[in-house]
């Protein structure tokens, strides 16, 4: 009449424990805010990798899907091209040389606002004179 007790563990028989059927997400969301901070952190290197301090402008941004080339007048006048310094005189050879568009490859000029603008007209002015046409001028947004 009494109650019966199991010593061994309740209704599945001694020694059995019940299996948790609920997925852990915790690790999943570290893993996640880990990942986030990464690219938030990294995000802002991805640019173009010589530093330039940009003049600023209220032009609109320029709208184009394609990959464009950068050509950077630093702040004591040395060219680069994407990464890689380039003289004056073998700036043209090397953009034809790396230009997968051609001519109509996009270029996109960042000039350092304390470099005189006559450099980085120059500079433009023999990129336009070699037959490329799309050629852009890259500031920073005008701060209000």
């Amino acid at each position: 009449m009494g109650a019966q007790l199991n010593p061994g563990g309740g209704r599945h028989g001694p020694g059995r424990t019940k299996h948790m059927a609920e997925i852990n997400v915790t690790p999943f969301v570290d893993v996640m805010l880990v990942l986030l901070i990464v690219f938030m952190v990294a995000a802002p290197l991805l640019t173009v990798g010589v530093a330039v301090d940009l003049p600023e402008t209220a032009a609109n941004p320029i709208q184009d899907t394609g990959e464009p080339l950068t050509v950077t007048v630093s702040e004591d006048g040395v060219i680069y091209v994407q990464d890689t310094v380039v003289e004056y005189e073998n700036l043209v050879p090397h953009l034809e040389a790396i230009a997968t568009a051609g001519y109509d490859q996009r270029i996109f000029i960042r000039g350092d606002q304390n470099r005189a603008y006559g450099d980085v007209v120059r500079v433009m002015g023999r990129i336009n004179a070699a037959g490329f046409r799309r050629i852009g001028l890259v500031t920073d947004p005008e701060l209000q």
